[in-house]
Order: C-alpha cells, then sequence, then structure tokens
C-alpha cells in the first residue's frame, strides 16, 4: 500500500480580519492571505474568518468563500434575511466581483474573455480541469492594466461572471498566463516568482439586503 499523504496543516495566520464596513445586517472585510474562510477538518484548522468574526459578532455567517491562498474582500451577513438576500443575489449573478492579479508574460491582449468549462478532476483533487464533455459553463472577462517587460510579468483585473472553484486559477494557466505564486496550477517559473499567490479580491458591488441600496465595496491589495 503507498503511504497516505499528511494532512495539510494551515500555518498560523497572524494578520486581523479588517472590518471594511459595518451596520446592523452585514460587514464588508478585508480576508488576509493564508487564512481559511470556514473551519477545515482537523481541529487544527479552525482558525478562520467567520470563527474570528462569531466572536465580536456571533449571528455572522458565510455566504461565499475566498481560497485560502486568496487575499480580498467579502460579504458577511449578520441576520438569516441578509444572508438568504445575498445568497439569492449570487446564484442569479446579480453580484459583481473583480480581482486584481499579477501573471506570467505579457503577450495577453488588452482586454479579453475566457470561456472555457470546468469540471473536478476527481483523480487529483483538489485540483480542477478544463472539460468539454462534463464540464459547467465558467466566464471571466480580463483586462490588462500594466506590463513588466523586464520581468515578464502583467498586472490584471478579472471579472469573473461565474463562481466556479479555482475559476481564475485555472482559467489564467490554460492560456498560458498563470497567475504568480499558483501552488496549484503555475509552472515551476511563474510559482518561483512570487512568495504568495498574487490574487486579491479587490471589488465586490451588489444590493443591500434590507434598504436595496448599492453597495460598492474596494480592498486595495498588498502587492
Amino acid at each position: 500500500m503507498q503511504p497516505q499523504p499528511q494532512p495539510y496543516i494551515v500555518p498560523f495566520c497572524d494578520q486581523e480580519v479588517d472590518i471594511l464596513y459595518q451596520d446592523d445586517y452585514l460587514l464588508l472585510v478585508n480576508k488576509p492571505q493564508l487564512l481559511l474562510s470556514i473551519p477545515g477538518k482537523l481541529p487544527q484548522n479552525k482558525d478562520c474568518v467567520i470563527s474570528r468574526l462569531q466572536r465580536n459578532f456571533p449571528t455572522a455567517s458565510i455566504v461565499h468563500r475566498l481560497d485560502l491562498d486568496t487575499s480580498g474582500i467579502m460579504i458577511i451577513p449578520l441576520c438569516k434575511e441578509a444572508h438568504s438576500h445575498i445568497s439569492r443575489q449570487f446564484q442569479q449573478r446579480q453580484i459583481t466581483k473583480s480581482y486584481t492579479a499579477v501573471i506570467y508574460g505579457t503577450t495577453l491582449q488588452n482586454h479579453g474573455k475566457i470561456d472555457l468549462p470546468i469540471a473536478c478532476d476527481w483523480k487529483n483533487r483538489p485540483l480542477q480541469k478544463i472539460c468539454y464533455d462534463k464540464g459547467k459553463q465558467a466566464l471571466t472577462y480580463y483586462e490588462v492594466i500594466e506590463r513588466y517587460s523586464e520581468s515578464e510579468r502583467s498586472r490584471v483585473i478579472l471579472k469573473p461572471i461565474t463562481g466556479r472553484s479555482h475559476q481564475l486559477r485555472i482559467h489564467l494557466k490554460e492560456i498560458g498566463h498563470p497567475i504568480l505564486g499558483c501552488d496549484l496550477y503555475a509552472h515551476d517559473t511563474a510559482f518561483h516568482m512570487a512568495e504568495r499567490l498574487m490574487l486579491h479580491a479587490t471589488e465586490i458591488a451588489f444590493q443591500h439586503p434590507i434598504n436595496g441600496k448599492a453597495i460598492h465595496g474596494h480592498s486595495k491589495p498588498e502587492f
């Protein structure tokens, strides 16, 4: 029998979960890199965004997630009504999100879209794969905002229309421009060009679940 892989223990994240906006019904927070959104299965992986927030906001709940390696803005409902309303906005694709990323290479067109279906790679979980037979539709728009020719990298804004697991990572990898620092999909050169995954949830816009006003949150990346 082959030895079982050792379970991954998330290193402790000493960065705070910053509150960017607060009212009686929801929070907008900035998730640090290397902090889980929700508790992991192992007892050692219980530290996460929601457990930290519930110390001061006992009714806080998770309505969407960011990957462990991804930093940036998240919506945190503070009541069932807000949770239900925001969840419905996500399901109906009424919430717009944008991410900042630094990617490998400088030959990407200024604007474009990546429309490639994604499915779970069951033999290599948690990896995803492009699959035209059984994959779910996945659409990402991108815009190049800066090119660094001397270091073979570009800064881009990514706007996912769908929310598939690892969508941005695998879409950029598939067109030959993996996100720097990505341990799942980047080639060795791109992986070693950054000390972290260069992906940050920068903006989110949605309708307030109670008063109906337009909410636009922004979180500046550290890179």
